[in-house]
């Protein structure tokens, strides 16, 4: 995926990694970028700083019949989407007894937007015999996110979905990349560790914090060599494998780690 002269739809595009992504998108050439979010005000203040290239509008990623009217604008103002960044995610900071309510939105961000989303883009993609997906998934989908029950459950379907999507399409000329960055730099993080969330804190004590514009750089890099699993923090693959070897070992070692920051 070279991004130039590209049309780029972008979730959460409003703050964080969204609007780094929409900025490095159209410093590589991006014939347009759409920025889609929850805050509407915040999605137009980003596009225009970044310029005429940017276009924002509202979007709830919980309502399917919003994200396919967001695809089917998208393609009669620019003809197509070549690139489609399903971006926006929530965290709960809760456990087994977070409420119901938690637990619904998590699974309704984090995965079923992902499944809306795919619904919507694949057909003209599919027609066209190209496209790239970009789903936000998180390291916890990979690893876990201790102190965070829903948010670790909703990452690992969203990674499994993306797998399934890429394991489907690839041989219908679609590529689909997970990406999955730890600790990052966003008012997602900056939020649980202001409200003293035992996940946020976990993630700043088990490695470096990204800038947004960090995870871009790597996003850009993966996206180029249309990789499936992109990693801003290079050691989560050491991380996984190690996990994956000796689950009892990782388990181990992130127990004594929450003992430690709990005192």
């Amino acid at each position: 995926m070279n991004l130039t002269d590209r049309v780029a739809v972008i979730t959460g595009g409003a703050g964080g990694i969204g609007s780094a992504l929409a900025r490095r998108f159209v410093a590589e050439g991006a014939a347009a970028v759409v920025l889609a979010d929850l805050d509407a005000d915040a999605a137009r203040a980003v596009a225009a700083e970044i310029g005429p290239v940017a276009h924002a509008v509202g979007l709830d990623v919980t309502d399917e019949e919003q994200v396919r009217a967001l695809v089917e604008e998208t393609e009669r103002r620019y003809g197509r989407i070549d690139l489609f960044c399903a971006n926006a995610g929530v965290a709960t900071g809760g456990g087994v007894e977070a409420p119901d309510a938690d637990w619904d939105r998590a699974w309704r961000v984090n995965v079923l937007a992902h499944v809306y989303t795919a619904r919507a883009v694949l057909p003209a993609m599919l027609r066209r015999g190209s496209g790239h997906l970009l789903l936000t998934c998180s390291a916890a989908g990979l690893l876990t996110a201790v102190g965070d029950a829903p948010y670790s459950a909703t990452k690992h379907a969203a990674v499994g979905f993306a797998e399934w999507l890429a394991i489907t399409y690839r041989d219908a000329g679609i590529r689909v990349s997970a990406l999955c960055p730890q600790g990052v730099d966003t008012p997602m993080l900056a939020g649980g560790l202001a409200a003293g969330h035992l996940g946020a804190r976990v993630i700043a004590a088990s490695g470096a914090v990204l800038t947004p514009d960090q995870v871009a750089d790597a996003t850009i890099a993966g996206l180029a060599e249309e990789r499936f699993l992109i990693l801003p923090h290079p050691e989560v693959a050491d991380y996984a494998r190690r996990r994956a070897e000796d689950p009892d070992g990782w388990q181990a070692g992130l127990r004594k780690l929450v003992r430690k920051l709990r005192g």
